[in-house]
C-alpha cells in the first residue's frame, strides 16, 4: 500500500538503511507551498526531516540525495536552500532536470539515510 492510496511507500527500511521516496514541497494540507523553487526546497527538506525523525534518523544521517528539478535553470536557488539545510554535512548528490514533476512541483528530492 502507498501513501493516501498512491502506489509507493514513503520509506523502505533495509537493515540500518532508510530509502525515502521522492518528496515534494507540500504542506500539511497537501498543497504545494507558494514561493517557487526556494520555498518548495525548504518545505521538501522539512518533510524529509520529519520522515527521518519518525524513523529515528536525521538530515545529518543522509548519505545520498537525488534532486529532480522541473527546470535545471533553478539549480542555484535550490542549491542555496539545500546548503542552508545541510550545513557542513553534504551527502553525495545527483541533480537533474525533468520534463515535469507531480502536482506541478518545481523540485522533488529523494534520499538514502542511516538509521
Amino acid at each position: 500500500t502507498g501513501i493516501s492510496g498512491l502506489p509507493f511507500s514513503e520509506i523502505v527500511e533495509v537493515g540500518d538503511l532508510l530509502f525515502l521516496s521522492g518528496q515534494i514541497g507540500i504542506d500539511a494540507s497537501g498543497m504545494l507551498v507558494r514561493g517557487g523553487v526556494a520555498a518548495e526546497t525548504r518545505q521538501t527538506l522539512e518533510n524529509i526531516r520529519d520522515v527521518l525523525k519518525r524513523r529515528g534518523s536525521s538530515l545529518d544521517r543522509i548519505v545520498k540525495v537525488t534532486v529532480m528539478l522541473a527546470d535545471i535553470g533553478e539549480w542555484a536557488a535550490m542549491n542555496a536552500e539545500y546548503v542552508n539545510a545541510f550545513g557542513e554535512h553534504l551527502p553525495a548528490r545527483s541533480a537533474f532536470g525533468t520534463s515535469g514533476l507531480a502536482l506541478g512541483a518545481r523540485v522533488e528530492i529523494e534520499c538514502i539515510a542511516l538509521r
